[in-house]
């Protein structure tokens, strides 16, 4: 079967919509299929530009031009935005003479679904919605967009029709789905089905002997990490203001590593108040990945309030298959509060809760490394019976294949 695959972000793009999503085209190339992916010449954080053409196996890469104004306003995100929807909408013509069994779209950017609905419908082919979030949802709750105003009606009306127009929908947990469905979504169409961690090894040697640790000189210090995207929908407020808080304990050191919107907050909010405990890097490659998360001591995951079921904060994933305790930030209803439910030893506060973060993160200082461990092995454990790539990916890949035979 002949498969398009539309989505701004692809490997070696870092980012890990970009990693997933080349887990799933290696998985329906290995079923026998071919995949054509239409993706942006330009890296969604960066001013690195791709071949435009790359061909590996039955995997054809085929990158478009759009700008590439970054991301410091709502008008320059959505001119970048626009213009990817336009190139792909033109690449996606030169498809129209080709054999085309299933398409497979993203909400990266937002409403480039609707290109592939328009394909799918005029060669009569399944369109398969892969959800990683809501919009105008997300950008109203990360204070983007104001509710009532034009532009998130518009929208909502995109984002309605593409929800009812999409042949099989992939939500990511119970709570998008929920949403999903109050858009018009028809359950029997939705598949519940969370990412995946995209590490492809596990860092084995002993804590003081990490490379990236010594690099940094981490020494002995407990390493409180935020490793991935900085998004808006990931608030820094109060773990910023525990760094503040603890900029003269000695013990405690706060590592922010990759990068987005809310990077240059932590730049300024570093540089406002002096914090030598704050230290700030580049996204990490995917093979080495596991060496920089297994360099922290205990891993950040951060959700903003309102945004449960519009987005899925998915560096959970991997940093428990990595052995890592989990620090959350955010909504006492979630997916990742539902995880954590299921393990102990964890740290759980609510955004503006800087007090109780201080001392949770005093205490966790204080821990034995054989406790440490202990939390982090549980993790691991949790997650391998729960979350195993091959298992998810092949569950993804199946759910698309079923759509193309009931089709």
């Amino acid at each position: 079967m002949n498969i398009v695959v539309l989505t701004q972000v692809y490997f070696p793009d870092t980012v890990s919509v970009a990693q997933h999503l080349a887990d799933l085209c290696k998985r329906l190339e290995a079923g026998g299929h071919s995949i054509t992916v239409i993706t942006s010449r330009f890296g969604y954080d960066s001013r690195q530009s791709f071949e435009k053409f790359e061909v590996t196996g039955n995997i054809t890469v085929k990158r478009v031009w759009q700008t590439n104004f970054g991301k410091k306003s709502f008008l320059l995100r959505a001119l970048n935005f626009l213009s990817f929807n336009v190139s792909l909408m033109i690449a996606v013509l030169f498809l129209w003479r080709r054999k085309v069994d299933c398409i497979v779209g993203t909400t990266s950017p937002p409403f480039s679904a609707l290109v592939g609905i328009i394909l799918s419908k005029l060669k009569r082919v399944p369109f398969c919605f892969w959800v990683m979030d809501l919009q105008p949802e997300l950008s109203i709750a990360s204070g983007v967009i104001k509710e009532n105003s034009c532009i998130a009606k518009l929208f909502t009306a995109l984002g309605n029709f593409a929800i009812r127009s999409s042949t099989r929908i992939i939500s990511l947990d119970r709570f998008m789905t929920a949403h999903l469905v109050s858009r018009g979504g028809v359950q029997s169409r939705i598949s519940e089905i969370p990412v995946w961690p995209v590490n492809e090894s596990s860092y084995e040697g002993f804590r003081l002997d990490n490379p990236f640790r010594i690099q940094n000189r981490f020494g002995e210090k407990t390493v409180v990490m935020f490793s991935g995207n900085h998004a808006h929908v990931h608030p820094m407020d109060t773990l910023l203001e525990a760094s503040k808080i603890l900029r003269h304990d000695d013990s405690i050191l706060f590592a922010f590593v990759g990068g987005g919107v809310r990077r240059e907050q932590v730049s300024q909010y570093k540089n406002k108040y002096a914090l030598e405990n704050v230290l700030q890097f580049p996204f990490q490659p995917r093979s080495t990945f596991h060496i920089s998360i297994a360099a922290s001591d205990i891993q950040v995951v951060i959700m903003g309030n309102e945004q449960v079921g519009f987005t899925h904060p998915n560096k959970i994933y991997g940093a428990m298959f990595l052995g890592k305790p989990i620090l959350y930030i955010g909504p006492e209803n979630s997916h990742v509060a539902d995880i954590l439910g299921n393990v102990f030893g964890n740290i759980s506060v609510r955004h503006g809760d800087v007090e109780t973060l201080v001392e949770e993160l005093k205490v966790f200082s204080k821990l034995d490394l054989s406790e440490v461990h202990r939390i982090g092995d549980n993790n691991r454990l949790f997650a391998k019976e729960n979350y195993s790539p091959n298992f998810l990916i092949d569950t993804m890949a199946n759910t698309i294949e079923e759509s193309m035979a009931r089709d």
